[in-house]
């Protein structure tokens, strides 16, 4: 078994978590990671063309992801199970909503998301709930595939820690689901990334998947990635394919900047509007189709 996956199948919690989820009998967890001091924008409303109503805060962070495999729970149901046991936990709903009542998949985009296959979100078919007690706050997204459920739970406390707040080892813990993706198909989107719109300037995130990359590259030492930048048919393939690979430099800047990624693992092109995730006919597809990806361009050797 390749050493990463062995990670993530191994994997369990480093630390006791203030909210400790009780769920269906198979669940399994897809993916987790930690963090002393970092930002977590929690939604309190929906998205709307005037703006989202978000908390920003600081503090120590957790982000964890599970599958329930085979299990035919509704995301309504789901919900309702996690959201019965928060409130025993002491919590205070701030906000919930359901996918149309969330702001569709304009919420979905604008909202932290462990990335695939660690946490799948249907566009159709999401649930979010917000809460908090005291210092701690907590998000939580359920959707579901055609088989198996998924939940995704991000705590962060605010409250000052009089203790260090153990991290797990790099090479397990920050989006592990993005580094199997990289190995098992070869490429991953880094959707939690933001852009003006029109614009190349890399919004000042912070993004967990640029801090899983960088954890992924310092756990592989092998491994080399070509950032693609992608957009909609909007404008010439002139134009886009320049506008494309300026989004993907100013990502490749900001992973060596501020990750300590040496510059000779990352490369940066543009492909403009040539490889679509979808059609360009709505602006839910020309939204998917605006992204950059990480193309894993030299694959580590498998263990003997």
């Amino acid at each position: 078994m390749r050493p990463l996956l062995a990670a993530v199948l191994a994997l369990a919690p480093a630390t006791a978590l203030a909210f400790a989820p009780q769920l269906p009998p198979g669940a399994a967890e897809t993916a987790a990671s930690e963090s002393p001091a970092t930002v977590y924008h929690l939604p309190l409303g929906p998205w709307t063309q005037a703006g989202f109503d978000r908390a920003t805060l600081e503090g120590a962070r957790r982000d964890r992801a599970w599958r329930l495999s085979a299990n035919q729970l509704t995301t309504t149901q789901i919900l309702g199970l996690l959201r019965d046991q928060i409130r025993a936990d002491g919590y205070d709903i701030l906000f919930e909503c359901e996918t149309q009542s969330c702001g569709g998949f304009a919420f979905r985009y604008e909202t932290f998301t462990l990335p695939e296959p660690a946490m799948h979100v249907d566009l159709g078919d999401f649930r979010f709930l917000s809460a908090r007690r005291g210092s701690d706050h907590l998000g939580l997204l359920v959707s579901r595939s055609s088989e198996s459920g998924f939940v995704q739970l991000t705590e962060l406390s605010t409250a000052p820690s009089q203790t260090p707040v153990p991290t797990a080892p790099a090479d397990a813990s920050a989006s592990p689901g993005l580094g199997l993706q990289l190995e098992m198909q070869g490429h991953v989107a880094l959707d939690d990334l933001s852009f003006e719109s029109g614009a190349t300037a890399l919004g000042p995130g912070p993004f967990p998947s640029l801090e899983g990359l960088a954890a992924y590259l310092a756990a592989t030492p092998l491994a080399r990635v070509a950032l693609v930048g992608h957009t909609d048919t909007e404008g010439s393939l002139e134009a886009n394919v320049t506008v494309s690979r300026r989004r993907a430099e100013a990502v490749r800047e900001r992973l060596i900047r501020d990750h300590g990624v040496a510059p000779e693992r990352v490369s940066a092109e543009g492909a403009g509007w040539l490889a679509p995730r979808t059609g360009n006919q709505t602006p839910e597809g020309r939204m998917q189709n605006r992204r950059v990806e990480a193309v894993l361009t030299t694959t580590p050797p498998k263990p003997q």
